[in-house]
């Protein structure tokens, strides 16, 4: 298993302090979610700290990146291309720490816009990303409190707030996301809407 004390040093060398800051954020949550829901906390913790290892390259490397990497999958990237920076991230990781494992390079390329097929940790890295301590938003407290209950119900929730804050502020919304959503209402057993 990986060296946690080791990536974090690396990791902290690559990102802006505050986006270290969040990703330990996103790694203390992410960690304490993976325990509740019977997830790998070391997997959960590795994802957590990379998954935003793409967030602050300047657009046109974060473009070039998702052109050699064939990473356009809706014209709604070419208009937000921020869109790309975790499936970016993801294209990274092995390159720069020799990180192969799918999973782990699943949840970091899927936590930005979902999927409609989320594992147990793909759904705790989108989570986590969402509810890090430094998140201040209308509605996080209650996001935090249903993802401590119900981690499909949380997810539920955090792609609705997504959903609505895009509407209210006029922006795109990724299809994949709606797509999620939907999937979500399908398939969960749980899944309650709030």
């Amino acid at each position: 298993m990986q060296d946690l004390q080791k990536l974090q040093d690396q990791v902290k060398r690559k990102l802006t302090p505050f986006r270290f800051t969040h990703s330990l954020g996103v790694a203390e949550v992410a960690s304490r979610l993976a325990e509740k829901y019977g997830e790998d906390p070391d997997l959960a913790v590795i994802a957590a700290l990379l998954h935003d290892l793409a967030k602050d390259l300047p657009l046109e490397q974060l473009v070039a990146l998702a052109d050699q990497h064939r990473l356009w999958t809706h014209q709604v990237e070419r208009l937000v291309p921020d869109l790309l920076h975790g499936p970016v991230a993801a294209c990274l990781i092995p390159e720069e720490f020799g990180i192969t494992d799918s999973r782990v390079l699943r949840a970091v390329a899927v936590h930005t816009v979902g999927a409609t097929e989320m594992s147990v940790l793909d759904k705790i890295i989108y989570l986590a990303d969402m509810i890090e301590p430094q998140r201040l938003f209308p509605g996080v407290k209650e996001l935090r409190q249903l993802a401590e209950e119900d981690l499909d119900t949380a997810l539920l929730a955090s792609f609705d707030l997504t959903i609505r804050y895009c509407l209210k502020q006029t922006l795109l919304i990724h299809p994949q996301t709606i797509d999620a959503r939907n999937q979500l209402l399908q398939t969960s057993k749980n899944c309650r809407q709030i």
